[in-house]
């Protein structure tokens, strides 16, 4: 059984800084493409960052390239959303997602496992 717990949500002005953690636990997290979607109410998920099962390689939703960084950390089995310069339209439910395959995909029907998401409100 494969678990994604999603951690480092929270409340915080614009242009502020949060960095959510997903601890993955049940396989070997370093087989699996990893990847952040966010809902925000009344809308549809939507991908926001993925990066390949070696972190190498890293894909970002637009509105948030330069100021999303995604990473992970194998050995802790701990994917990270560090997030700078925070927007009100950033505010969502954030969710993270691990494939079953060590490839990423921006599709969120392709992701086998989620978190049960936390919270980012950004305040104006």
């Amino acid at each position: 059984q494969v678990q994604l717990v999603e951690s480092g949500g929270g409340l915080v002005q614009a242009g502020g800084s949060l960095r959510l953690s997903c601890v993955v636990s049940g396989r070997t997290f370093s087989a699996y493409g990893m990847g952040w979607f966010r809902q925000a109410p009344g809308k549809e998920r939507e991908f926001v960052a993925a990066v390949t099962w070696s972190g190498s390689s890293t894909y970002y939703l637009d509105s948030v390239k330069g100021r999303f960084t995604i990473s992970r950390d194998n050995a802790k089995n701990t994917l990270y959303l560090q997030m700078n310069s925070l927007k009100p339209e950033d505010t969502a439910v954030y969710y993270c997602a691990a494939h079953k395959y060590p490839i990423v995909t921006m599709a969120a029907g392709d992701y086998n496992y989620w978190g049960q998401g936390t919270q980012v409100t950004v305040s104006s």
